[in-house]
């Protein structure tokens, strides 16, 4: 990634590879249009892994079988979760996430 010639405190959107738990882009909840991406051997592995985290504002599940996608979705612990997309919000469906993320919820009959 790279600051965009414009000036200002802008970040180029960034996938960042090749990091494991222990590093604050992984660690610790961000919001910057930076993704981390992590290896892992099993889907066990990894929803064991997404679970521990501390935070859990909202989780994707990326996958060509949407069936099978659907059930890992199932086992995440986040007040939000896609399948095949990310941060696709509806105004009607209440949203918002759990542990260390957020109280309350916003959107929906819930900010009424």
């Amino acid at each position: 990634g790279s600051a965009p010639a414009t000036g200002g405190y802008f970040y180029s959107p960034t996938i960042v590879s090749h990091v494991k738990e222990g590093v604050r882009i992984v660690d610790e909840e961000q919001f910057g249009p930076v993704l981390p991406v992590l290896s892992y051997s099993t889907v066990d592995e990894a929803v064991e892994r997404a679970n521990t985290s501390e935070y859990g504002l909202g989780a994707s599940v990326w996958g060509g079988d949407p069936a099978t996608a659907e059930e890992v979705a199932q086992r995440l612990y986040a007040g939000t979760v896609w399948v095949n997309t990310h941060g696709d919000l509806s105004p009607d469906v209440p949203f918002g996430g759990v542990k260390e993320s957020g109280v309350g919820r916003q959107m929906g009959e819930a900010t009424l």
